[in-house]
């Protein structure tokens, strides 16, 4: 295979994702990654830190559309309505990727490293929303909860989403985990 074959990072990815879910992840080099892609492992490194990136490359992607809807949100919106603006274009974002994301949850799930890595992500997610809460004007204390809320309504649709089969349900799951939440927090 020619190293000089389109998208270098999306062929990584692919055999990355490929070899953890054969032979596990802890299993799987950076050379296996990389000869599976046809590419070197001075490659690889170009556009990943280290293996446990390629499963969280998308993250500044996630970010970026989470924000950008927050920041559209309406002038009035409350502070959970702004992160909850967001989780529209998130959803689309992901209606593409459904099988991509079951297979690398199965992965995460697999492996404690890999676990805490999804969740210092999350929360360094929910410090940028908060951010932007912010500079929008909202108080520390609601941009706080309504960034950790909103968060907390994304991981918990998302692992619902991918253990279905519908790639189009991530936005109905995640207005169900909004409803639930209202409900127990109504008391």
């Amino acid at each position: 295979m020619s190293r000089w074959q389109p998208d270098p990072a999306g062929r990584l990815t692919k055999a990355a994702i490929t070899l953890f879910a054969e032979q596990g992840y802890e299993a799987t080099t950076v050379a296996e990654i990389a000869a599976r892609a046809g590419l070197t492992k001075r490659t690889f490194f170009r556009y990943f830190s280290d293996k446990r990136e390629v499963l969280f490359s998308g993250s500044a992607e996630l970010e970026r559309v989470w924000l950008d809807g927050v920041a559209a949100a309406p002038a009035g919106a409350t502070p959970l309505g702004a992160v909850i603006a967001g989780l529209g274009p998130v959803a689309e974002m992901f209606t593409e990727r459904h099988h991509f994301a079951g297979v690398r949850a199965g992965i995460i799930q697999a492996n404690s490293e890999l676990r805490e890595r999804e969740l210092i992500k999350l929360q360094n997610l929910a410090a940028s929303i908060e951010a932007m809460l912010l500079s929008r004007g909202y108080s520390a204390n609601a941009a706080v909860l309504a960034a950790q809320a909103g968060v907390t309504v994304f991981h918990v649709a998302f692992a619902r989403w991918v253990h279905q089969d519908d790639p189009t349900a991530f936005r109905r799951l995640i207005n169900e985990s909004l409803q639930e939440l209202r409900s127990v927090t109504a008391g």
